[in-house]
């Protein structure tokens, strides 16, 4: 009966392991305060009041304010994968109305990878060759511009 006291213990550290972890980052969504805001009713200040701090302001001018909450999970060591994000975008116009209340949800997540040795780009692929001989007769081809001399 001893050896199977060592071999439980290794099971229920084993089926511990394989038990999802789950995570959540960001602004905490109660639907009641985001129903609340009202575009052409509210402003800054209230929104403020009601929602606390945006996540993020827009990057270019702070016409737009975001609230993101992300859930997470993973299995063990495993990088974390979103399961649902919300993102809510409250807008406002000049005078610091609310013009728009908008939901994300994880379809807007983008997954990039920092550490790949090629940038993913749009349009044909072109390896060591084509870069180094792929001008080889357009010179002086037949519709390509002349050079910018001064002329004839």
């Amino acid at each position: 009966m001893r050896p199977v006291v060592p071999v439980l213990i290794f099971a229920a550290v084993s089926a511990a392991a394989c038990t999802p972890l789950r995570g959540h980052q960001g602004y905490i969504v109660d639907v009641d305060l985001v129903n609340s805001v009202q575009p052409g009713v509210d402003t800054r200040a209230t929104v403020q009041q009601t929602l606390g701090r945006p996540t993020v302001a827009g990057q270019f001018s702070d016409a737009d304010w975001y609230y993101v909450a992300r859930d997470t999970r993973n299995y063990a060591y495993n990088n974390p994968k979103p399961v649902s994000q919300i993102t809510l975008r409250v807008r406002f116009d000049a005078a610091g109305n609310v013009a728009s209340v908008d939901r994300m949800g994880v379809e807007q997540v983008a997954s990039i990878n920092p550490e790949s040795k090629k940038t993913p780009t749009l349009g044909r692929e072109r390896g060591f060759f084509s870069d180094l001989f792929g001008n080889i007769g357009t010179v002086g081809a037949a519709g390509a511009p002349t050079g910018g001399g001064n002329g004839p």
